[in-house]
């Protein structure tokens, strides 16, 4: 097909990239280790990791995982736990020994949590100790054998180390009391995997990488099966598209979005680690002054997140006093990037916040603005190398420059499909390889392209999927609801925020009660911040609640 976007290529990105380069991520993460061996890795909480230390911890651990009984290549290993030092060396010691990576929100409910262990088969879990609780309450009803457990400061310098442990568990209270007969610490795998020999795993383009969960249609979250053929091919596509702006082993990203997040998980924590960067990572984000704080300790060079956190830090004192003269890319993706938004970041940092777009299913990058633009276009950009995108309607039919359609994507980044749901995966992966985004998009003279609308009902909170249907079925349990229809409004906050419509059944029904029931069962963004009560919700000739209607007043 033709590609009107690759006219507005910046000067010296490639149209095609190679995917054939690399057989993994695995393979990638050892290069660097080899070629940026003395260079910091990552750092957080005043503790860094170089490149040789990463690689020795995770050989270490990677060994550990495959002495354990019966695990086999491919199996899934979870990881539950915020951005800590712990879980880079999660990640990339169980890619090393040939298994899967499912990353699991560690604010997950035990019901949340319960499904995505159980439908992704997990054998083991490397889980921080404050999740342990919700842990062990769904435990007997997964397939999960040996559960890891970390304490937020283990890898830490002493005596930080244990002081942090102590106020965490002690001071605070945010460790739950738990009980998990058999759990092993990470600390202690390590020491055990370091008397044990890492066996050399074939690792190829399919083989399953990482099983990331996305919200379902159904309420219930599905796993994308993203290849180490996906990961490797976005890795190059991103790398390809950033190279103008990075230079191997001087830069510095802050990585604030949770690496279960795919945008971080790709953007941050494997394309800059190819080239040799410093990931800096931010455990706890929503702590803005803690936030600002922390920025003031390093002259970053890169910065990635969603437009809440963007505004959150303008709107935060002593942000505009960063020394920002190292700052050279911004990347905004998960939600539209606002205007007002990004035209203050650029008069408070002097550079531009450039909007990407991308899917879990796309691993996630699709659309990237050039690094050259200088002002913010609206657009979510132009393909990324090796990436066709197309507008369809509903029919398939391909639509002409700046009618809107269907946003549909084809490239070595798109999944291989959710896993074992073959009908849901034929819904939106036809036999050409196209996939059907859901979003309604249009593409101007210059191939750049535009989110119109989402043909899904989806919510998108901080960057975060939320599907009505899940919503609906937790708040149709309450007691005392008859109907309940969930629609995102307009929230300064973060972007979109959830508001249920209901109907009562029990006149003692309250907006506390709905929201209280939705806490117990709900992830904290899913959970609504509106709830109107109506006598009756607006349906269909057949009975089904016309969400669009909800919108309008009573």
């Amino acid at each position: 097909m033709e590609k009107p976007w690759l006219k507005s290529y910046p000067e010296g990105v490639r149209a095609e990239i190679d995917p054939s380069e690399y057989n993994s991520v695995a393979e990638i993460f050892n290069q660097s280790v080899e070629r940026f061996a003395d260079l910091p890795a990552f750092s957080n909480m005043g503790a860094t990791l170089s490149y040789r230390q990463i690689g020795d911890m995770t050989r270490n651990l990677a060994a550990y995982l495959q002495s354990l009984p019966g695990m086999q290549k491919g199996d899934r290993v979870a990881v539950m736990m915020p951005n800590l030092l712990q879980n880079p060396v999660a990640i990339f010691a169980i890619l090393r020994a040939g298994f899967t990576v499912v990353n699991t929100n560690p604010l997950y409910t035990p019901r949340e949590l319960r499904h995505q262990l159980k439908d992704s088969g997990a054998k083991a879990i490397i889980v921080v100790d404050n999740f342990c609780n919700t842990l062990q309450q769904v435990l007997d009803d997964t397939d999960i054998k040996q559960v890891i457990t970390t304490q937020l400061g283990d890898f830490l310098k002493f005596p930080k180390s244990m002081i942090v442990n102590l106020v965490v568990k002690h001071v605070k209270k945010m460790v739950p009391a738990y009980q998990i007969p058999g759990s092993i610490t990470l600390n202690k795998a390590l020491s055990v995997g370091a008397g044990k020999q890492l066996e050399s795993i074939d690792i190829n383009h399919d083989d399953i990488a990482f099983l990331q969960y996305t919200g379902g249609t159904t309420g219930l979250a599905k796993g994308a099966m993203l290849t180490n053929g996906n990961m490797v091919a976005n890795m190059l596509q991103a790398s390809e598209w950033i190279a103008p702006m990075v230079e191997e082993r001087k830069e510095i990203i802050i990585t604030a979005l949770p690496l279960y997040h795919i945008f971080s998980l790709t953007a941050n924590c494997l394309v800059f680690m190819k080239a040799g960067a410093l990931n800096f990572l931010i455990t706890n984000p929503r702590d803005m002054p803690g936030f600002v704080k922390e920025l003031s300790s390093v002259k970053f060079t890169a910065i990635t997140g969603v437009n809440t956190l963007f505004n959150g830090l303008l709107n935060t004192p002593g942000f505009s006093e960063l020394d920002f003269s190292r700052l050279k890319l911004t990347l905004g993706g998960g939600m539209a990037v606002q205007e007002a938004v990004a035209k203050r970041w650029r008069e408070v940092t002097g550079t531009p916040l450039l909007e990407a777009y991308g899917l879990t299913e796309t691993s996630p990058a699709v659309c990237i603005n050039p690094m050259n633009l200088s002002d913010y276009n609206g657009s979510i950009g132009l393909p990324v190398p090796s990436t066709e995108v197309s507008i369809r309607t509903e029919d398939g039919e391909f639509l002409p420059n700046g009618d809107p359609g269907e946003l549909c994507v084809r490239g070595p980044q798109v999944m291989k499909g959710y896993w074992n749901k073959p009908e849901e995966t034929a819904f939106v992966l036809d036999e050409k390889g196209w996939l059907k985004t859901g979003d309604i998009a249009m593409m101007d003279e210059q191939g750049f392209f535009y989110i119109v609308d989402r043909k899904k009902d989806m919510i998108l909170v901080s960057g975060f999927n939320v599907f009505p249907n899940e919503v609906e079925s937790i708040i149709a349990a309450c007691p005392g609801v008859l109907e309940v229809g969930v629609i995102g409004i307009e929230d300064p906050n973060c972007g979109e925020s959830v508001k249920a419509v209901i109907v009562k059944k029990d006149p003692q029904l309250t907006e506390q009660i709905v929201i209280d029931h939705c806490r117990e069962n709900l992830t904290n963004y899913k959970v609504p911040r509106a709830v109107e009560f109506r006598e009756e919700l607006p349906k269909t000739n057949v009975g089904k609640i016309l969400r669009r209607e909800l919108r309008n007043p009573s």
